[in-house]
């Protein structure tokens, strides 16, 4: 058998060496930071933890669990109009579109010529007039033997991933905010039922005086007195009207539509006067306050896109320093052409006017003033920063799940509460006004006792309010309706 001559032997070589260093890339390979994740949750009792009427996860609109259809139909417009979602999607694109160019340096670039050449040239003192015509095809590529292209698109890939979670991010906060806003008119709405009635109330006290005050059983002042108590709750009324156009304009913007064009009619409610019960109840609104599941602190890694897209981009960041270390070693460029090259149109095509050429060339920086190392060391700055604000995003995510299940525990405690401080005052109000038709007591106390009703009513409404809003920023907390296996992964 004969053996393969040195030609042979260097081509073979020199394809091995460049199949090794092929496959691979220069830089540290990505490894998720490492982080201290405790067990569990400190809050750890509260009704968040039973089971859930409706499943708060990616498979089922999170906005369901409330039972209101207003409010899912809502929800649906923002997605498909809010203009920040639009910007967040733009953006991704635009993301996908620097993956695909960073892509692009894997394959050679090829490139097509013609021309045409009239030219005069002076040979012995014999003067020539000429014409070339030229025909070519031009093809060259840097193999990314050093894998400098390949950490670009890992880092392109995965910044596009964290374009993703920012667009799931956009769409969990736009949808949370006008979860938020429409909770709020509705206990708004509550409200103004309260007012309504205690207004009615108090008018009628007010022509109980009057007509007192005319026996001349009482004093001018229970007059001014019952007048004064009702005016200030027909102003405090007129607030809340203020209060809910603000919220109702917001709603419209956050579906994509102008204030003008868009109103929310006021919710249908009891026309009995409110209780306790339905002061500190969702059902009063139509409602159902959602039981949301924690689950564990490790989970909420999966499931918030801002804690995934930051982990990302500390994945894009570590491959950039790969990109930096890649511009230490030389770049190395296969070229080749072919084309026709003739004097005359007619004979551009023949055998003797075809060119062709194959070269190769290498280039490798000797000097440059410390540019490579602080290209490096800007990379190796930018990651640590990315791996800092990955670990406080983590933090902040999990301090945002503790503080909603403590304002939840905590509201659930208040909420009983005062209900019980509601009925007593209303008790309290009604044996007042009994006192007072008696001839028993003042009017003063009369005053004293409405207005102690009123603000424990108008206060447990506001401790709903505060309930459903934490409940939404729970649920915000822990993902919503995201979690990280449903972002498009651009690989």
């Amino acid at each position: 058998m004969a053996l393969p001559d040195a030609s042979t032997l260097s081509r073979t070589a020199l394809a091995l060496a460049v199949a090794l260093l092929a496959g691979c890339a220069v830089g540290p390979d990505y490894v998720r930071p490492q982080l201290d994740v405790p067990a569990a949750y400190k809050e750890t009792g509260g009704p968040w933890k039973t089971a859930a009427p409706q499943t708060i996860d990616a498979d089922h609109p999170w906005w369901d669990a409330y039972g209101d259809s207003t409010l899912s139909s809502l929800i649906v417009q923002a997605n498909a109009a809010n203009q920040n979602i639009r910007v967040a999607e733009a953006q991704y694109r635009e993301a996908q579109a620097i993956t695909a160019a960073a892509r692009a340096g894997f394959f050679p670039t090829v490139g097509l010529n013609a021309g045409a050449t009239r030219a005069q040239s002076n040979s012995t003192g014999t003067v020539k007039l000429g014409t070339t015509d030229t025909l070519g095809l031009a093809a060259s590529w840097e193999p990314d033997i050093w894998g400098a292209v390949r950490r670009s698109v890992e880092a392109g890939s995965a910044s596009q991933q964290a374009s993703a979670d920012d667009l799931a991010g956009a769409r969990l906060s736009i949808q949370t905010t006008l979860a938020q806003d429409y909770l709020q008119i509705r206990v708004i709405d509550l409200q103004r039922d309260l007012y309504a009635s205690t207004t009615a109330a108090y008018a009628r006290a007010l022509e109980l005086t009057q007509h007192q005050y005319a026996a001349g059983t009482v004093l001018r002042s229970d007059v001014a007195l019952a007048e004064s108590q009702l005016k200030t709750a027909q102003a405090q009324a007129v607030d809340l009207d203020a209060q809910r156009s603000q919220l109702e304009h917001a709603i419209a913007v956050l579906t994509g539509q102008a204030p003008a064009s868009f109103s929310l009619p006021p919710l249908e409610t009891s026309s009995q006067a409110p209780t306790a019960e339905s002061l500190s109840s969702a059902a009063a609104l139509h409602l159902q306050l959602p039981v949301t599941p924690a689950g564990l602190p490790s989970e909420l890694l999966e499931r918030r896109p801002d804690i995934a897209g930051a982990e990302r981009r500390v994945q894009a960041a570590n491959a950039n320093i790969g990109v930096a270390k890649a511009a230490y070693y030389p770049q190395i460029v296969l070229s080749a052409s072919g084309g026709f090259s003739a004097a005359t149109l007619g004979t551009l095509f023949n055998t003797p006017s075809r060119v062709w050429s194959l070269g190769a060339a290498l280039a490798q920086t000797v000097f440059d003033g410390g540019l490579r190392k602080a290209h490096t060391d800007q990379a190796v700055a930018a990651y640590d920063a990315s791996v800092a604000q990955y670990k406080q995003t983590v933090l902040a995510g999990f301090q945002q799940v503790e503080d909603n299940l403590a304002t939840l525990r905590v509201l659930d405690s208040e909420s009983a509460l005062q209900a019980d401080a509601v009925r007593a005052a209303q008790l309290a109000e009604r044996m007042a006004l009994s006192q007072y038709r008696a001839g028993t007591a003042t009017y003063l106390s009369v005053v004293t006792a409405q207005t102690l009703s009123l603000t424990n009513q108008r206060t447990a409404a506001q401790v709903l309010g505060r309930q459903l809003a934490a409940s939404v920023s729970l649920i915000a907390a822990t993902g919503g309706g995201w979690n990280a296996a449903t972002t498009t992964s651009g690989n």
